[in-house]
């Protein structure tokens, strides 16, 4: 088939090479014209483990190509997905400017009948919306053109995006129409060879599919992280409760490893987005804004820990910190909760070095200048490099090197053997047996 994707983000990137690796034709296209260079010159804007050779590949095969220009692109084309941002407003809704523009821009070229796909996170009803702005440029154009508006979510995490639309767990379309879900299901029929993954039903009960999604792993999270505090309150060993639990099979243990709380592009947004989808209808979302509340508090538990630890003047101390991006395997620090910390740690004097496999370049981009500039923060080399003459190492993200470090060469390196583990990735026994001040979240 032959199919348009609006935006090369992080999702319309993936589900583009992904469909031209499956055969397909596929042209991305993008309103920024360096974006759209650099990736005709094989430069991913993103990091995300595989999608470069992938892109490179199907674009040397002639499969995935790359454009500014949708009219061009929707020539020879009938299915055109939307993949667009929708950044979160200042009241926590989603901001479906962007979405409503493609729809705008897809009426004034489309010719014959097509399917219009959602792939963007949207709140339920934005099918309608889109829908709505076509009929109204079409209207304009004096021409009456049949065509649906459908619903695919996606449901793709950060670090593992190709794999998981490669071999999804489910393929979510919402559409009325049988002739939309003919061409949806002929586009998918590869990814369906093992066993059918895909369900069908209504356009909102999708939108509303990708919210609930989200908002249950996020709630799983913040439920265990209330446990955790809960859990360091009664001088309880959390792992043992998480144990415990998760080998109950109506629980299970995906998603309940407590931590200094959940950041990213999904999760966050998405509560808050549900959050005030449920204030335009009157309803109190009392379980969403506890998510949201226990999240935001999560954040800020290890540095209470450390002022709880060195005291609030923290300007005679240095901390190592272990981990930027807001979960491994990606350079996202998107509402990370790293930032969080690095804003508490110097504004209360700390000087940081700070150590992310992925993610440095994203840091000087992102955190302030004046940080590096007047020396609070150091961005180094490796992890062991973060530990000289550090006061204590603070572990923040999960990586896989950090997970079974040269204790010896760090207690050398560091100034005060102490480890606060945001994470919990360190048994605290064998921590204080290397000789360690072991601090995790609700571990004893």
């Amino acid at each position: 088939m032959h199919i348009t994707v609006v935006g090369t983000g992080y999702v319309g990137l993936v589900t583009g090479a992904c469909f031209a690796e499956m055969g397909n034709t596929v042209t991305c296209v993008d309103v920024d014209r360096n974006k759209i260079e650099r990736l005709k010159q094989g430069i991913i804007p993103i990091y995300e483990p595989g999608l470069d050779d992938l892109v490179e590949s199907n674009v040397r095969e002639g499969r995935l190509q790359f454009t500014t220009e949708l009219a061009a692109a929707m020539a020879d084309s009938s299915v055109y997905f939307i993949a667009v941002g929708t950044p979160p407003g200042e009241d926590g809704s989603a901001d479906l400017q962007y979405v409503l523009a493609v729809a705008r821009e897809i009426g004034r070229h489309m010719q014959d009948y097509c399917v219009v796909v959602d792939k963007s996170t949207v709140p339920v009803g934005t099918a309608d919306k889109v829908a709505a702005a076509i009929h109204e440029v079409l209207a304009e154009r004096g021409l009456s053109i049949p065509f649906d508006v459908a619903s695919n979510p996606e449901f793709l995490k950060e670090g593992s995006a190709v794999a998981d639309f490669m071999r999804p767990d489910r393929i979510i379309i919402g559409t009325e129409s049988e002739r939309a879900s003919e061409m949806l299901r002929e586009l998918y029929a590869p990814f369906n060879r093992n066993h059918e993954r895909t369900l069908f039903m209504g356009v909102r009960d999708a939108e509303m599919t990708k919210y609930a999604a989200n908002a249950m792993l996020a709630t799983k999270i913040s439920f265990i992280n209330e446990i955790s505090r809960l859990c360091d309150a009664f001088g309880v060993d959390v792992e043992n409760v998480r144990r415990g639990i998760g080998s109950d099979s109506r629980i299970g243990y995906s998603f309940i490893y407590p931590g200094c709380g959940y950041g990213g592009s999904c999760f966050p947004k998405d509560v808050r987005a549900l959050i005030r989808m449920a204030e335009e209808v009157d309803f109190d979302s009392m379980v969403l804004r506890s998510v949201h509340s226990r999240n935001e508090a999560q954040k800020h538990v290890l540095f209470g820990k450390i002022t709880e630890r060195f005291g609030s003047d923290l300007s005679h101390l240095t901390f190592g910190l272990w981990g930027l991006a807001f979960k491994p395997e990606t350079d996202d620090m998107r509402e990370a909760p790293a930032e969080v910390l690095l804003h508490e740690l110097i504004g209360a004097g700390a000087k940081v070095k700070a150590y992310d496999p992925v993610a440095m370049d994203m840091a000087r981009k992102v955190l302030p200048a004046d940080w590096f500039e007047n020396g609070r923060l150091t961005l180094v080399k490796n992890q062991y490099e973060a530990l000289a003459g550090v006061d204590a190492l603070v572990l923040v993200t999960e990586w896989k090197p950090f997970r079974h470090p040269d204790f010896n060469a760090m207690k050398r390196a560091m100034k005060q053997a102490i480890i606060l583990d945001g994470r919990n990735q360190y048994e605290p026994a064998m921590v204080k047996k290397a000789g360690f001040e072991y601090n995790g979240i609700g571990r004893r």
